[in-house]
């Protein structure tokens, strides 16, 4: 099963919709967004291509009822988990949070085997050695909206995961 990772959309739909397409066009099934959604009309697009969408806040929350009510009318289409998510796609165990450090300390526990989060900006993908002798793959997509720090632009990006593969390559859009 192949799954699209998303984070900091901060309220532009045009490049989020852009990736979750892209990655529904690469054989994903399912769409990650480690918060920062901010506003729940900049899913209304992602929702039209049909992929279920799993999504936590960050600490740009938006309006939490204008969700629920996006929540309620997508026809479980979109989840909506609040501070973290607790996944299990393709006999994978997934968390998926907002702030790395929160990411982190859950990826060396070794309940998971993919722990997900954004806030930084900064694509990365590394293996978290865990407390129980193995390790948690810990993920960040970055920014899809290309967003790095007030004034300044930076790559569009997105994670296309492989859970069968346990395998994660970076992707990164037109700004």
């Amino acid at each position: 099963m192949k799954i699209c990772i998303v984070s900091d959309s901060h309220d532009r739909a045009e490049p989020l919709a852009a990736a979750v397409s892209a990655a529904k066009a690469q054989g994903a099934q399912a769409v990650i967004h480690c918060g920062d959604l901010i506003g729940a009309q900049t899913l209304r697009s992602s929702i039209k291509l049909g992929l279920p969408l799993h999504v936590v806040h960050g600490n740009n929350l938006g309006d939490p009822l204008a969700m629920q009510n996006l929540v309620m009318k997508s026809a479980g289409l979109l989840k909506y988990y609040g501070l973290d998510a607790s996944l299990k796609f393709a006999g994978r165990r997934i968390f998926a949070t907002h702030y790395p450090h929160l990411g982190h300390g859950i990826a060396c526990t070794g309940e998971y085997d993919l722990v997900c989060c954004g806030h930084s900006h900064s694509a990365a993908i590394s293996e978290q050695p865990n407390i129980k002798g193995g390790h948690t793959f810990l993920v960040n997509p970055g920014t899809v909206a290309g967003i790095e720090a007030p004034g300044v632009i930076a790559p569009c990006t997105w994670i296309l995961g492989d859970l069968e593969r346990m395998s994660f390559e970076i992707r990164t859009l037109e700004n």
